[in-house]
Protein backbone atom coordinates (compact mmCIF):
# COMPACT_ATOMS: atom_id res chain seq x y z
CA UNK A 1 0.00 0.00 0.00
CA UNK A 2 1.54 3.51 -0.87
CA UNK A 3 2.10 6.18 1.22
CA UNK A 4 -0.31 8.69 1.40
CA UNK A 5 0.27 12.38 2.89
CA UNK A 6 -2.98 14.57 3.44
CA UNK A 7 -3.03 18.37 4.70
CA UNK A 8 -6.27 20.55 5.99
CA UNK A 9 -8.13 22.20 2.57
CA UNK A 10 -10.20 24.18 2.38
CA UNK A 11 -12.64 23.89 -1.20
CA UNK A 12 -15.24 26.68 -0.62
CA UNK A 13 -16.14 29.40 1.39
CA UNK A 14 -13.28 32.49 2.31
CA UNK A 15 -9.88 32.98 1.39
CA UNK A 16 -7.35 33.20 3.86
CA UNK A 17 -5.63 31.64 6.55
CA UNK A 18 -7.39 28.92 8.62
CA UNK A 19 -8.65 30.36 12.06
CA UNK A 20 -5.91 27.84 13.69
CA UNK A 21 -2.88 25.00 13.50
CA UNK A 22 -0.83 22.85 15.26
CA UNK A 23 3.16 23.23 15.19
CA UNK A 24 4.11 22.30 11.80
CA UNK A 25 0.37 21.52 10.40
CA UNK A 26 -0.20 22.31 6.96
CA UNK A 27 -3.07 23.80 4.87
CA UNK A 28 -4.03 24.58 1.33
CA UNK A 29 -6.95 26.99 1.09
CA UNK A 30 -8.28 26.71 -2.92
CA UNK A 31 -10.06 29.41 -2.56
CA UNK A 32 -7.81 31.59 -3.02
CA UNK A 33 -4.52 29.30 -3.58
CA UNK A 34 -2.23 29.40 -0.71
CA UNK A 35 -0.34 26.88 1.21
CA UNK A 36 0.05 27.85 5.10
CA UNK A 37 2.05 26.17 7.57
CA UNK A 38 1.58 26.05 11.43
CA UNK A 39 5.31 28.11 12.86
CA UNK A 40 6.14 28.18 16.51
CA UNK A 41 4.18 25.40 19.44
CA UNK A 42 1.81 27.45 22.02
CA UNK A 43 0.52 24.00 24.17
CA UNK A 44 0.07 22.45 20.87
CA UNK A 45 -1.46 25.26 18.85
CA UNK A 46 1.36 27.02 16.11
CA UNK A 47 2.41 30.59 17.32
CA UNK A 48 1.80 32.32 13.46
CA UNK A 49 0.22 30.57 10.77
CA UNK A 50 2.69 31.54 7.55
CA UNK A 51 1.91 31.56 3.84
CA UNK A 52 4.40 29.88 2.19
CA UNK A 53 3.75 28.56 -1.07
CA UNK A 54 0.65 29.04 -3.44
CA UNK A 55 -0.38 31.19 -6.65
CA UNK A 56 -1.77 33.65 -3.65
CA UNK A 57 0.91 33.87 -1.43
CA UNK A 58 4.08 33.76 -3.82
CA UNK A 59 4.83 34.96 -7.74
CA UNK A 60 3.70 32.68 -10.38
CA UNK A 61 5.37 31.54 -13.42
CA UNK A 62 2.57 32.45 -15.25
CA UNK A 63 -1.07 33.81 -15.15
CA UNK A 64 -2.40 37.02 -13.82
CA UNK A 65 -1.57 38.01 -9.83
CA UNK A 66 -1.50 41.25 -7.59
CA UNK A 67 1.40 41.68 -5.87
CA UNK A 68 1.53 43.86 -2.80
CA UNK A 69 3.96 45.41 0.02
CA UNK A 70 7.70 46.40 -0.41
CA UNK A 71 10.07 44.22 -2.86
CA UNK A 72 13.45 44.66 -2.86
CA UNK A 73 15.15 43.01 -6.04
CA UNK A 74 18.77 42.55 -6.90
CA UNK A 75 20.61 41.90 -10.06
CA UNK A 76 18.60 42.38 -13.81
CA UNK A 77 14.76 42.95 -14.26
CA UNK A 78 14.86 42.35 -17.51
CA UNK A 79 11.05 43.65 -19.29
CA UNK A 80 12.06 43.31 -22.62
CA UNK A 81 8.46 41.73 -22.95
CA UNK A 82 6.90 43.18 -20.66
CA UNK A 83 3.79 45.87 -20.33
CA UNK A 84 3.35 48.71 -17.77
CA UNK A 85 -0.42 49.68 -16.94
CA UNK A 86 -1.99 51.80 -14.82
CA UNK A 87 -0.07 54.66 -13.21
CA UNK A 88 3.58 53.90 -11.84
CA UNK A 89 5.62 55.99 -9.06
CA UNK A 90 9.43 55.33 -8.69
CA UNK A 91 10.14 57.21 -5.46
CA UNK A 92 14.03 57.17 -6.67
CA UNK A 93 15.99 57.67 -9.11
CA UNK A 94 15.82 56.11 -12.33
CA UNK A 95 18.73 55.86 -14.68
CA UNK A 96 17.85 54.53 -18.96
CA UNK A 97 20.59 53.71 -20.49
CA UNK A 98 18.95 53.08 -23.63
CA UNK A 99 16.69 55.01 -25.66
CA UNK A 100 13.48 56.18 -23.98
CA UNK A 101 10.43 56.60 -25.95
CA UNK A 102 7.45 58.39 -24.81
CA UNK A 103 3.82 57.67 -27.08
CA UNK A 104 1.46 60.02 -25.10
CA UNK A 105 -0.22 62.74 -25.48
CA UNK A 106 0.82 64.99 -22.61
CA UNK A 107 4.66 64.97 -21.09
CA UNK A 108 4.94 66.24 -17.54
CA UNK A 109 8.40 67.36 -16.06
CA UNK A 110 8.17 68.73 -12.49
CA UNK A 111 11.74 69.53 -11.79
CA UNK A 112 14.02 72.31 -11.50
CA UNK A 113 17.09 71.81 -13.38
CA UNK A 114 16.80 70.09 -16.92
CA UNK A 115 20.13 69.58 -18.56
CA UNK A 116 20.69 67.75 -22.09
CA UNK A 117 23.67 66.44 -23.46
CA UNK A 118 22.56 67.11 -27.29
CA UNK A 119 23.27 70.73 -28.37
CA UNK A 120 20.13 70.54 -30.83
CA UNK A 121 16.56 70.49 -29.69
CA UNK A 122 13.89 69.31 -32.84
CA UNK A 123 10.46 70.43 -31.96
CA UNK A 124 7.18 69.30 -34.79
CA UNK A 125 9.26 65.96 -35.37
CA UNK A 126 6.01 64.22 -37.34
CA UNK A 127 6.15 62.44 -39.93
CA UNK A 128 5.82 64.75 -42.55
CA UNK A 129 6.46 68.49 -40.91
CA UNK A 130 5.98 71.33 -43.04
CA UNK A 131 5.74 75.18 -42.47
CA UNK A 132 1.58 75.01 -41.66
CA UNK A 133 2.59 72.14 -39.45
CA UNK A 134 5.46 74.42 -37.89
CA UNK A 135 3.13 77.39 -37.32
CA UNK A 136 3.05 78.44 -34.14
CA UNK A 137 5.39 76.14 -32.65
CA UNK A 138 8.44 77.41 -30.34
CA UNK A 139 8.69 78.09 -26.91
CA UNK A 140 6.52 79.55 -23.95
CA UNK A 141 7.77 80.31 -20.16
CA UNK A 142 4.52 81.23 -18.43
CA UNK A 143 4.64 84.29 -16.08
CA UNK A 144 2.21 86.89 -15.65
CA UNK A 145 1.25 86.67 -19.19
CA UNK A 146 3.05 84.10 -21.75
CA UNK A 147 6.32 85.25 -22.60
CA UNK A 148 6.51 83.46 -26.03
CA UNK A 149 8.98 82.86 -29.09
CA UNK A 150 6.95 81.56 -31.80
CA UNK A 151 7.34 80.97 -35.42
CA UNK A 152 4.46 82.20 -37.66
CA UNK A 153 4.05 80.97 -41.32
CA UNK A 154 1.54 83.95 -42.28
CA UNK A 155 5.08 86.27 -42.18
CA UNK A 156 7.26 83.39 -42.17
CA UNK A 157 9.46 84.72 -39.39
CA UNK A 158 10.17 83.88 -35.40
CA UNK A 159 7.89 86.59 -33.38
CA UNK A 160 8.89 87.53 -29.48
CA UNK A 161 5.80 88.76 -27.59
CA UNK A 162 8.97 90.69 -25.47
CA UNK A 163 11.55 93.04 -26.16
CA UNK A 164 14.92 91.57 -27.02
CA UNK A 165 17.97 92.48 -25.06
CA UNK A 166 21.32 92.26 -26.00
CA UNK A 167 24.43 92.12 -23.51
CA UNK A 168 26.75 94.98 -23.78
CA UNK A 169 28.91 94.72 -27.00
CA UNK A 170 26.46 93.01 -28.53
CA UNK A 171 25.12 93.40 -32.14
CA UNK A 172 22.45 92.66 -34.49
CA UNK A 173 24.07 90.86 -37.44
CA UNK A 174 22.39 89.54 -40.90
CA UNK A 175 24.53 86.92 -42.51
CA UNK A 176 27.48 88.12 -40.72
CA UNK A 177 27.50 91.80 -41.18
CA UNK A 178 26.21 93.96 -38.22
CA UNK A 179 23.35 96.10 -38.62
CA UNK A 180 22.72 97.45 -35.43
CA UNK A 181 24.55 98.01 -32.53
CA UNK A 182 23.64 99.92 -29.46
CA UNK A 183 24.73 103.64 -30.85
CA UNK A 184 25.70 102.94 -34.38
CA UNK A 185 24.02 101.73 -37.78
CA UNK A 186 26.28 99.41 -40.05
CA UNK A 187 27.96 100.38 -42.75
CA UNK A 188 26.25 98.16 -45.17
CA UNK A 189 22.60 99.62 -44.30
CA UNK A 190 21.84 101.94 -47.30
CA UNK A 191 18.42 102.83 -47.31
CA UNK A 192 15.73 103.02 -44.86
CA UNK A 193 12.14 104.99 -44.46
CA UNK A 194 13.06 106.44 -41.52
CA UNK A 195 10.68 109.88 -41.51
CA UNK A 196 12.39 111.61 -38.83
CA UNK A 197 15.50 111.84 -37.14
CA UNK A 198 17.10 113.95 -34.36
CA UNK A 199 20.16 116.14 -35.01
CA UNK A 200 22.43 115.29 -37.57
CA UNK A 201 26.11 116.32 -36.53
CA UNK A 202 28.10 115.41 -39.31
CA UNK A 203 27.92 113.94 -42.37
CA UNK A 204 27.40 114.21 -46.85
CA UNK A 205 24.22 115.05 -48.14
CA UNK A 206 23.75 113.27 -51.51
CA UNK A 207 19.71 112.97 -51.24
CA UNK A 208 16.99 114.30 -53.45
CA UNK A 209 17.15 117.98 -54.49
CA UNK A 210 15.89 119.78 -50.71
CA UNK A 211 13.06 122.03 -51.17
CA UNK A 212 11.58 125.33 -50.16
CA UNK A 213 9.32 124.42 -47.84
CA UNK A 214 12.18 121.92 -46.57
CA UNK A 215 14.92 124.93 -46.13
CA UNK A 216 16.73 124.05 -49.56
CA UNK A 217 16.61 125.80 -52.80
CA UNK A 218 14.64 123.30 -54.72
CA UNK A 219 17.69 124.33 -56.95
CA UNK A 220 20.56 121.74 -58.44
CA UNK A 221 22.18 124.02 -61.24
CA UNK A 222 23.56 127.49 -61.69
CA UNK A 223 25.44 129.46 -63.99
CA UNK A 224 27.55 132.58 -63.28
CA UNK A 225 25.55 135.28 -61.86
CA UNK A 226 22.22 134.41 -61.55
CA UNK A 227 20.23 134.84 -58.43
CA UNK A 228 17.43 133.44 -56.54
CA UNK A 229 13.95 135.45 -56.67
CA UNK A 230 10.79 134.34 -54.29
CA UNK A 231 8.40 133.33 -56.91
CA UNK A 232 5.03 133.73 -55.22
CA UNK A 233 2.96 132.47 -58.26
CA UNK A 234 4.90 129.01 -57.76
CA UNK A 235 5.88 128.98 -54.49
CA UNK A 236 9.60 128.14 -55.26
CA UNK A 237 12.81 130.14 -55.60
CA UNK A 238 13.12 130.90 -59.35
CA UNK A 239 17.16 131.65 -60.99
CA UNK A 240 17.40 134.65 -63.02
CA UNK A 241 20.23 137.23 -64.17
CA UNK A 242 20.15 141.09 -63.54
CA UNK A 243 19.19 142.81 -67.19
CA UNK A 244 20.68 145.75 -68.01
CA UNK A 245 18.87 149.21 -68.86
CA UNK A 246 19.89 152.28 -70.75
CA UNK A 247 23.26 153.33 -69.72
CA UNK A 248 23.58 150.62 -67.19
CA UNK A 249 26.19 147.83 -67.78
CA UNK A 250 26.28 144.66 -65.87
CA UNK A 251 28.83 141.92 -65.89
CA UNK A 252 28.45 138.52 -64.67
CA UNK A 253 31.49 136.54 -63.43
CA UNK A 254 32.03 133.73 -61.78
CA UNK A 255 30.98 134.73 -58.44
CA UNK A 256 30.45 138.33 -59.39
CA UNK A 257 27.82 140.55 -60.25
CA UNK A 258 29.53 144.24 -61.64
CA UNK A 259 27.07 147.29 -62.20
CA UNK A 260 28.48 150.17 -64.42
CA UNK A 261 26.98 153.43 -65.56
CA UNK A 262 27.62 154.36 -69.28
CA UNK A 263 27.71 157.97 -70.37
CA UNK A 264 25.28 158.73 -67.27
CA UNK A 265 26.09 162.73 -66.53
CA UNK A 266 27.35 163.50 -62.47
CA UNK A 267 24.80 165.27 -60.32
CA UNK A 268 26.86 167.99 -58.41
CA UNK A 269 24.50 169.60 -56.71
CA UNK A 270 20.69 169.05 -55.14
CA UNK A 271 18.33 170.57 -52.87
CA UNK A 272 15.19 170.63 -52.62
CA UNK A 273 13.53 172.77 -55.78
CA UNK A 274 16.69 171.88 -57.88
CA UNK A 275 18.93 169.21 -59.42
CA UNK A 276 21.95 169.85 -61.57
CA UNK A 277 23.45 167.45 -64.19
CA UNK A 278 26.72 167.80 -65.75
CA UNK A 279 27.33 165.81 -69.20
CA UNK A 280 25.49 163.09 -70.37
CA UNK A 281 22.11 162.73 -70.41
CA UNK A 282 18.80 161.09 -68.48
CA UNK A 283 16.10 159.15 -70.24
CA UNK A 284 13.32 159.62 -67.62
CA UNK A 285 13.55 161.09 -64.19
CA UNK A 286 10.84 162.01 -61.99
CA UNK A 287 11.08 164.44 -59.20
CA UNK A 288 9.14 165.47 -56.33
CA UNK A 289 9.55 169.07 -55.17
CA UNK A 290 6.63 168.91 -52.71
CA UNK A 291 3.75 171.29 -52.74
CA UNK A 292 3.53 175.14 -52.59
Amino acid sequence: MANTIRIKRRASGGSGAPSSLVNAELAYNEVNDVLYYGKGNSGGNAVTIEAIGGAGAYVNLTGTQTISGTKTITGTLNLASATLSGNTTFSNNVTVTGDLTVNGTTTTINSTTIAVDDKNIVLGDIASPSDATADGGGITLKGTTDKTLNWADSTDSWTSSEHIELASGKTFRINGAQVLSSSTLGSGVTGSSLTSVGTIGTGTWQGSTVGVGYGGTGQTSYTDGQLLIGNTATGSLSKTTLTAGANIAITNGNGTITVATSGLGTIATQNANNVNITGGSIDNITLDCGTF
